[in-house]
């Protein structure tokens, strides 16, 4: 007997579906469902527009779809049957996987991996405290701007960064960094690495070099390594970096001179002109990264490398993730006037934009005094636990620790060999997330650890160094 269809299709005429889509959709659904199994038989076009009040070419509009998904066969002079959509072959995961390129295979492997024994924890260095973020005043200029219209720069035509921002830093790089640049020398960026990457992506061709301190910023690193770039370690001392180690062909120099990452040394002002002096000769272009500028605590401030140089030789990097916070995605370059052109377009083609409302926030706290305020406040903080930690820390015979002048790491080298494992195990056994000095270098490994103190509690400082003293005694976490 052929399948009854009122029990299975109720026509609604006027409905947004035609009546041959309903009648289709409704015996497809009954299909999928196993309502219908392999072989039943539907009644002919005459029966069944019979039994559902429709016309004949109403419901041959509706077989024909039927048949052409599958869902039934016809054949001339006999009713129609139900068959069963044969199930396509999926193909094994290993075989779908698209292949990644050389470039691909870079970017994909993460250097920082290898710097923690746990993935979350206490004490990771380079982050501040978000417990003295200024969320409320941040949350209400925030609001007041996303209120606003901001005309093209809402859209696309501030692509390379807010005016107010760019004119706001102008202002605090001449007051605080010695830097007089104009607010078209500015890009805005997502953050330091975005301006790596832009600076790495334009300026380097495959097998070009770059010199880079060591130990040094593992993102500085990524972002050269996949730009294909030949990297040359530069030993760094209680001075920073040495100039007369420099590499002659380097393209690229990354630098941290006011806080060394990760150890903590200032590069003086002798070293700095030196340096400049040496771009100049070899035609080099200097990277500087005022990483920590903001957290100087000791002695007299010096200006910003890129102040005392004629405005050519280097790319100023800057942002707000020590000050703020890291997930606020902002952060600033300031480029040679001839790289002007070239690295806007790149920024754009790159998408490295940054979030207008939290430009014109970030802004709007600097013009306001608020964010020197908040400076001060929170520079006072990191100074005592800092100092803190370096205290319990720098009277073990076993390290080597110099004092910090800022910042919100301290980084400690091992004068024990094989002890650096053990440590960092028995750290990340009391939930401290510490990093692993060695995996920052990038020719023969210094062990040793780097330990963030933004968010240390009195009792910290003791608990390290006691855990330390055993591990380094014992040889065991």
């Amino acid at each position: 007997m052929p399948v009854y269809l009122p029990a299975i299709v109720q026509p609604e005429p006027g409905a947004d579906l035609s009546l041959p889509a309903q009648v289709f959709a409704a015996i497809s659904a009954a299909i999928r469902a196993g309502r219908l199994a392999e072989g039943d038989m539907m009644p002919s076009t005459r029966q069944a527009a019979d039994g559902l009040g429709l016309s004949r070419s109403t419901i041959s509009t509706a077989y024909d779809l039927l048949r052409a998904e599958g869902l039934i066969t016809m054949r001339a002079g006999s009713r129609p049957v139900v068959c069963l959509p044969t199930p396509r072959k999926v193909k094994q995961a290993a075989d779908t996987v698209p292949a990644l390129s050389t470039r691909g295979h870079v970017l994909a492997r993460d250097p920082r991996t290898s710097s923690y024994t746990i993935p979350q924890g206490r004490l990771s260095p380079g982050l501040p405290d978000e417990g003295r973020f200024p969320a409320d005043l941040w949350g209400q200029i925030l609001r007041r701007h996303a209120r606003q219209s901001h005309g093209e720069e809402a859209c696309y035509g501030g692509y390379h960064g807010a005016r107010a921002l760019r004119a706001a830093l102008c202002a605090r790089l001449a007051s605080d960094r010695g830097l007089q640049v104009s607010s078209e020398q500015i890009l805005i960026t997502p953050g330091t690495q975005a301006s790596l990457n832009l600076i790495a992506q334009t300026m380097l061709d495959p097998g070009m070099s770059v010199a880079l301190e060591n130990p040094g910023y593992l993102g500085a690193r990524a972002a050269f390594q996949a730009a294909g770039a030949m990297i040359h370690p530069v030993p760094v001392d209680a001075g920073g970096l040495d100039p007369a180690q420099l590499p002659p062909e380097a393209k690229l120099i990354y630098i941290t001179p006011s806080n060394q990452y990760p150890l903590g040394g200032r590069m003086d002002l002798t070293r700095r002109l030196a340096l400049l002096e040496r771009a100049r000769a070899q035609g080099s272009l200097i990277l500087e990264d005022d990483y920590d500028s903001e957290f100087l605590w000791h002695g007299r401030e010096i200006a910003s490398l890129a102040a005392h140089g004629s405005g050519e030789e280097c790319v100023y990097l800057g942002s707000a993730s020590k000050t703020l916070l890291p997930g606020l995605r902002l952060g600033w370059m300031v480029v040679p006037p001839a790289l002007i052109a070239p690295l806007r377009a790149a920024h754009r083609n790159l998408g490295y934009a940054a979030n207008l409302h939290g430009q014109l926030a970030l802004a709007e706290l600097m013009n306001s005094g608020h964010y020197r305020l908040h400076l001060r406040r929170i520079s006072r903080l990191y100074q005592q636990r800092g100092l803190a930690l370096h205290e319990a820390l720098s009277s073990l015979p076993f390290l080597q620790v110099l004092p910090p002048r800022g910042g919100v790491q301290l980084g400690l080298r091992l004068l024990v060999a094989g002890r650096e494992e053990a440590c960092m195990t028995a750290l990340a056994q009391t939930g401290y997330r510490v990093g692993r000095l060695s995996a920052l270098c990038l020719d023969a490994a210094t062990e040793g650890l780097v330990i963030g103190f933004a968010t240390l509690r009195p009792d910290d400082p003791a608990r390290i160094a006691s855990t330390l003293a055993q591990v380094v005694m014992t040889g065991r976490p």
